[in-house]
């Protein structure tokens, strides 16, 4: 998404952007404390902090129709996991909102692992099962590991909308005009990596975690395309639908009117 800034190849208009590159529950945390001017964060994050941020329209990542999986060592039925102990990627990460709403709130036990170790993690028998986001979704049967539930495929059966995964957010006291500006500055370094994506990929395997260039052109073009580029009414809808069933069953505070900037 910003490999249109960090080359220079868009006019910040006088800003300065720091790159910051942390793993999605750590920028959660960081985004309670209100510390990044624009960040990206979890969906499930986002009523925690509605009153100091706004949701910039663009950079998104929604799981149309696929999304983060719940992994075990066996094949095994939803209701299986009842009571199980999974190993997931942060208690603020959307996958853990998707999968209470599914399995519903404490009826089951979980232990947070950082993303990238969680295959590990349960292949060696640490957890009777693992909540899988990033490219472990596409990885996973390396390791002889069981998809029991897709929880983007899931959630498009319940409600017809896509799993609005990740957003980026900025902060309110920017004041309006300085807010704008900057999202259509993130906006036009989007629209450039789509445009050149194969620059913006070479760029992106940098940081990547072992994944050949193949691989990693699939994961962008699941979670980089023109839900990033803007949520457009299906996905603010989307976006309305996960906080309010999430309210609704006590897993998140009333994130109120949502406003995308």
């Amino acid at each position: 998404m910003f490999y249109g800034l960090a080359k220079g190849h868009v006019d910040s208009k006088g800003w300065e952007f720091e790159h910051v590159l942390q793993d999605i529950q750590t920028l959660n945390e960081r985004a309670l404390r209100g510390e990044l001017e624009i960040t990206a964060i979890s969906i499930h994050a986002y009523p925690y902090v509605a009153d100091r941020y706004a949701l910039t329209h663009c950079g998104s990542s929604m799981g149309d129709g696929y999304g983060p999986m719940v992994v075990t060592r066996e094949p095994v039925s939803v209701d299986w996991l009842a009571g199980k102990r999974i190993a997931v990627p942060g208690e603020m990460t959307t996958a853990f909102l998707a999968l209470n709403l599914l399995l519903g709130k404490g009826r089951f036990t979980h232990e947070v692992v950082m993303f990238d170790h969680i295959l590990d993690h349960v292949a060696a028998g640490k957890a009777d099962a693992g909540l899988i986001i990033h490219e472990g979704q596409l990885t996973y049967q390396n390791q002889k590991l069981h998809c029991v539930v897709d929880l983007g495929a899931w959630w498009q059966e319940e409600t017809g909308c896509p799993l609005p995964l990740g957003g980026n957010v900025i902060r309110r006291d920017l004041g309006e005009p300085a807010m704008r500006e900057i999202t259509a500055i993130l906006k036009e370094s989007i629209q450039y990596s789509l445009d050149h994506r194969a620059a913006a990929v070479e760029h992106a395997l940098q940081y990547a975690r072992d994944m050949g260039k193949d691989l990693a052109d699939r994961f962008v073009g699941m979670y980089v395309n023109h839900w990033t580029l803007d949520y457009g009414e299906a996905g603010r809808k989307a976006v309305r639908e996960l906080l309010a069933r999430g309210y609704r069953a006590g897993l998140v505070p009333d994130a109120g009117e949502i406003d995308f900037i």
